[in-house]
């Protein structure tokens, strides 16, 4: 009987200091840091929990959620032969305990839209049957509906998004930082005009239902975008939304024009709209984030005064400091987190390399409130700690790097890293 009493206050002191039930937990003040047992540490702000889906998957790039609440993700590197994992969490909790895998190719994009799931590698787009109130896919019915886009090792991503009217857009990145003579070697001219912006450099439309089109059955939806990895269609103003990741080697190429800190903040990561038709710059163009300002490029005779052929281009609606590589972009359409979220947009910063030897940044998450879809107010980090480190760390050692936004059938906002494999699922009062 003694014995009985003693595990009885063991176990009510237990219940007591960590929760039996983690919906019974007291959320921690905005900024803390909260853990799970078998998780790294992130900061979220007050009201809001993550929990971990699973680790270990490599190199996990974008992902996509099924109505019956399977995630969906697509690797770089190939695990265990297979390009798209599946998780299906069967008790509610949050963790997924089944996971499978189909596809045999590596790539980013993956979207799930009509009862198709879309998933890219770095030439070709794929789409596949699926019943998404089970989370079935119908591997069998694989078809290849966009093939042969441009792959040069560089800025090689095809992201993928889908409006309401039956399209695809479909990001194919310039495979080079400024459309020099010779690529990325100081003093090297720009071309110009840019061959380059001919089959890359921008977004292309695709028909979503038709196989094996290649650029002559496409539409060159909008130019002068180095790279876009993030992009998203905005269902509230039916217009597509990308984020644009900037040149490098402002600082290195021309330390006449950029100091070692200008060329860390410059030149700036951009949020543009873009319309039919829309020409944003690149490689003509950049951002300076110091003058607030859309400038020539140096290839192109630019001194950080000159304007001249950028004042016609498209300018972009949100600027953020250089060098962080937005990796995702996504507008919460959900009803589970606070009102300000309400088609609002978080953007994944996967952090780069060309701020060294300035202290890297990124690894994070942010959030833009937006209205009538344009930007409401200023940008503000919503998921932060992926790096391990506060500051001052390299790319190279940051433990995990945000890469991928989703959003869950109930609301809960998923976020995938591309170091080691995490899936997070964050969700808020509960």
């Amino acid at each position: 009987m003694k014995k009985m009493l003693i595990l009885a206050c063991t176990a009510l002191i237990a219940a007591t200091a960590f929760g039996n039930d983690t919906t019974k937990r007291k959320t921690p003040p905005a900024g803390t840091v909260q853990k799970d047992e078998d998780a790294p540490a992130i900061t979220l702000p007050q009201g809001f929990k993550s929990v971990v889906v699973t680790s270990g998957l490599g190199k996990a790039r974008h992902l996509t959620v099924a109505a019956n609440g399977d995630v969906f993700v697509k690797l770089e590197k190939l695990k265990d032969g297979k390009g798209i994992i599946r998780l299906h969490d069967s008790n509610g909790d949050g963790k997924a305990d089944e996971t499978s895998g189909f596809g045999n190719y590596v790539g980013t994009g993956i979207t799930i839209k009509n009862g198709y799931l879309y998933a890219s590698s770095n030439d070709d787009v794929y789409r596949y049957k699926i019943d998404e109130k089970s989370g079935k896919v119908d591997i069998a019915s694989e078809q290849k509906i966009v093939t042969g886009l441009v792959n040069k090792n560089q800025h090689n991503s095809k992201s993928l998004a889908l409006d309401n009217n039956g399209n695809i857009y479909v990001n194919i990145g310039a495979p080079s930082n400024c459309c020099q003579v010779q690529d990325r070697v100081k003093g090297s001219p720009g071309q110009d005009p840019c061959p380059i912006l001919e089959k890359a450099g921008g977004i292309w439309q695709f028909k979503a239902d038709k196989t094996n089109q290649g650029y002559e059955d496409g539409v060159r939806y909008a130019t002068g975008l180095r790279n876009v990895v993030g992009l998203d269609w905005n269902t509230e103003v039916n217009d597509l939304y990308v984020m644009q990741h900037g040149r490098d080697m402002l600082y290195q190429f021309y330390p006449e024009l950029f100091s070692q800190k200008e060329g860390a903040e410059n030149p700036a990561e951009e949020l543009f709209r873009v319309k039919k038709g829309a020409d944003c710059g690149w490689p003509y163009c950049y951002w300076d984030i110091d003058k607030q300002q859309q400038l020539q490029n140096p290839e192109y005779g630019g001194d950080r005064k000159k304007a001249d052929r950028c004042t016609d281009k498209t300018k972009s609606i949100v600027q953020f400091p250089g060098h962080l590589a937005p990796n995702a972009l996504l507008f919460y359409t959900g009803d589970q987190f606070p009102a300000k979220y309400k088609n609002g947009a978080f953007i994944a910063f996967h952090g780069s390399w060309n701020r060294a030897p300035e202290p890297q940044a990124g690894f994070f998450v942010v959030f833009v409130p937006f209205k009538n879809g344009m930007p409401d107010g200023k940008w503000e980090v919503f998921a932060d700690g992926f790096s391990g480190f506060q500051q001052g760390g390299s790319t190279g050692k940051a433990k995990y790097r945000p890469c991928g936004l989703a959003q869950g059938p109930d609301g809960s906002l998923y976020v995938s890293d591309d170091n080691n494999g995490t899936i997070w699922k964050v969700s808020y009062g509960k």
